[in-house]
């Protein structure tokens, strides 16, 4: 049985929504393990934003953070992968584009994050053993 993306991604990721402010995904982006906010319209990805995005739409605009929501500042996401795909397809797919993270959709809608490493374990214990001949 073909393992799928489903299978190893980490279901139901933290996301913000378009109606979040700049000010939200700052503090979730003052975590050093977060790279990027997830954001949502009614459960459909819709972008990203990073603290670059902060910067750039933000602070260089000279806009409150307070003020601006997401849904003017997010980018759209640069790689996704359907719940569906095979797991060897979803780990090529990681290593061409150079992604250590991607997020998961189902028909649009957000429903896991997949990360690189975990691929890469998940496949191995998937290969068979290596036979060893016995004299």
């Amino acid at each position: 049985m073909t393992s799928l993306a489903r299978d190893a991604m980490v279901p139901d990721p933290p996301a913000l929504d378009v109606t979040d402010t700049a000010q939200q995904a700052g503090e979730e982006l003052a975590d050093p393990e977060m790279r990027a906010v997830l954001v949502c319209d009614e459960g459909t990805l819709v972008g990203v934003v990073t603290r670059k995005t902060l910067v750039r739409e933000v602070v260089a605009a000279g806009l409150h953070p307070r003020e601006t929501l997401l849904r003017a500042i997010f980018e759209p996401p640069n790689f996704t992968l359907e719940a569906e795909t095979p797991l060897d397809e979803a780990f090529h797919a990681l290593e061409e584009n150079d992604l250590e993270r991607v997020p998961v959709v189902e028909h649009g809608r957000l429903v896991g994050v997949l990360s690189r490493a975990v691929v890469q374990r998940r496949l191995a214990e998937d290969e068979p053993p290596e036979t060893v001949e016995v004299l």
